[in-house]
């Protein structure tokens, strides 16, 4: 009897790169990266790709100045990139505790990451979100009241920035760290409660998993519909009528979204069929990917 086993990381994030991230080859990658799991993982499985699928991979680093143990973590992180030949640069920022902590710090850490991009020359910035963090970000937007559109959370694609463990779970990136004996950071920040983040992880997703086991990817299938639809009122056929795409539908038209000049046609029930051109898809796209200028 022929044992079947899940697709590897690597499968995974290759998938996701060429079909909805819209990497390809000569393309620049700027990795975000702590010297965490996740992101320590997505290392080492770009250097892998950027081989196979030729494009070019650079990472970068932001200490926030909250931790002195940060400057120890991105020392290891640039280890890594040395033993991988990729070129890693690193930004130092002075925040400070108070309120609103890892909203501000995601705000200064997205933009040292930008300027970072714009001085290699990259033009996309991967970060290491896996399904898991999708799950966490839609439950505590619908915790603080996001409509629809709020809920679209984390795409593989939105603007410069790329997403490639969008469709690997935790477990995943776990497995990979195990197989390949690769060491990494672990934030104690991740662990603390006072963080709202921390408790939807800690408490209320397990929660919902005893309820619900394949509810991290109900929540992400969730977030993908609501990201295709324009105002997520629900795509709707030449006559209007409202329609509710499937995963495999979904799928193919974010296929010709991150591909931008193709058409998609989209079978339905009862023989009827929704046909977007480029035109009708540009609206659906959040945004054609901005350009990063050098400085």
């Amino acid at each position: 009897m022929t044992r079947s086993h899940p697709p590897t990381l690597l499968t995974l994030t290759k998938r996701t790169l060429v079909e909805e991230c819209g990497v390809q080859k000569g393309a620049h990658v700027l990795l975000a990266l702590s010297g965490g799991g996740d992101s320590t993982a997505l290392l080492h499985v770009l250097a892998v790709l950027s081989k196979k699928l030729g494009f070019e991979l650079s990472a970068h680093g932001v200490d926030h100045g909250l931790r002195v143990e940060a400057a120890a973590e991105l020392a290891r992180a640039e280890m890594h990139c040395g033993a991988l030949g990729v070129a890693f640069s690193r930004t130092q920022l002075e925040l400070r505790d108070g309120g609103n902590l890892q909203a501000r710090a995601r705000e200064a850490r997205r933009a040292a990451l930008v300027a970072a991009a714009a001085t290699v020359g990259a033009d996309s910035i991967a970060t290491a979100h896996h399904a898991d963090d999708r799950a966490e970000t839609m439950l505590i937007r619908l915790l603080r009241g996001s409509g629809p559109r709020g809920l679209a959370v984390l795409p593989a694609r939105s603007g410069v920035w790329i997403r490639p463990l969008s469709r690997a779970r935790k477990s995943d990136v776990r497995a990979h760290l195990e197989r390949h004996e690769l060491s990494f950071a672990e934030d104690p920040s991740n662990a603390n409660r006072r963080f709202l983040r921390t408790r939807v992880r800690l408490e209320l997703l397990p929660l919902l998993e005893e309820l619900s086991p394949q509810i991290v990817g109900h929540l992400c299938a969730l977030a993908d519909a609501l990201a295709l639809v324009p105002n997520a009122d629900g795509a709707a056929d030449a006559l209007g009528v409202a329609l509710e795409l499937n995963r495999a539908q979904r799928n193919l038209v974010g296929r010709a979204l991150s591909l931008r000049q193709r058409s998609a046609r989209v079978s339905l029930p009862g023989g009827r069929e929704l046909s977007l051109d480029p035109v009708t898809l540009r609206p659906l796209l959040t945004a054609a990917r901005p350009r990063l200028r050098k400085r």
